[in-house]
């Protein structure tokens, strides 16, 4: 599966405008965050059909004339007109070099064919769950909070976002918020419904109000203890997992260690890993 890496450098610093292509979408509004950190949305294909939590190929044209593409989580829900995403910025990164420069009106390279392990399928029922993000790892967990099948499918949702500094905590902080004052998503998911999302942010290195990986949080049990819920247990907690690498690894140990098993959308099981994102690590 493609990982979303950035290595090669680039020479061109603009974004490229993709000419006659099939699969070209509009860019429809762009906010940046932080030097590190941006999020778009684009017009969707009307024949494209996704679950929450699923990715597609998107990108530019490259310096040489061929497509630049790489995995990006879909954001937005299953049932919004628009497509969203959230990105990282990489100075030399092939993509996000110019990906980071694209304007309401520039189009960008959109293959719709959306796949992914963070889906509701992949996961036996349950009564929590967790999803567990770092940096841009957050996306996939913006399209599943949106969704009303996350709170019909649990009696509790938790999403826990770890960056380095506080506002790289924005784009999540801020998607919170719109669930639960927006009237369109209080009409969609039921005001009822709402009360079941929790919301744990943490930083590493910016002090804030919960400082910490949440590796250790779980560890040594501070997680728990501050949402007032019992260790991970397999008979009722579910999880996603989605953040660098080393992020992934190390919490997947720890779902293993509490006895949660790894699932997929062909074999579901109490847990599931995004294999084909590399975000930003702590």
């Amino acid at each position: 599966m493609t990982e979303m890496t950035e290595q090669a450098p680039v020479t061109q610093a603009t974004a490229t405008k993709v000419a006659a292509l099939p699969d070209a979408q509009t860019v429809t509004s762009v906010q940046h965050y932080t030097d590190r950190l941006f999020a778009f949305r684009v017009t969707r294909p009307q024949s494209l059909r996704f679950r929450s939590g699923e990715f597609v190929m998107i990108g530019l044209m490259g310096d040489n004339g061929k497509p630049l593409l790489r995995a990006y989580s879909i954001a937005s829900p299953s049932w919004d007109e628009e497509l969203e995403f959230y990105s990282i910025k990489v100075p030399d990164g092939p993509l996000t070099s110019k990906l980071q420069h694209i304007q309401p009106g520039d189009e960008i390279i959109l293959r719709p064919k959306p796949v992914g392990t963070l889906v509701h399928d992949a996961l036996l029922p349950g009564k929590r769950i967790y999803f567990f993000s770092t940096g841009t790892g957050f996306a996939p967990f913006a399209s599943l909070l949106r969704d009303p099948q996350t709170y019909e499918d649990y009696d509790e949702v938790i999403i826990t976002h770890t960056c380095r500094e506080v506002a790289e905590l924005t784009y999540g902080r801020d998607l919170i918020e719109s669930i639960r004052n927006d009237e369109l998503l209080q009409e969609l998911i039921g005001e009822e419904n709402l009360a079941k999302l929790r919301y744990y942010p943490t930083t590493t290195r910016e002090e804030s109000p919960k400082m910490g990986r949440i590796t250790t949080l779980i560890e040594n049990g501070e997680l728990f203890a501050d949402l007032g819920v019992p260790p991970l247990n397999p008979e009722h907690d579910r999880a996603m997992i989605c953040g660098s690498l080393a992020f992934n690894i190390d919490v997947k140990a720890l779902l293993e260690q509490a006895g949660l098993r790894e699932g997929a959308n062909s074999e579901p099981k109490e847990f599931v890993v995004e294999k084909a994102f590399v975000g930003d690590g702590i």
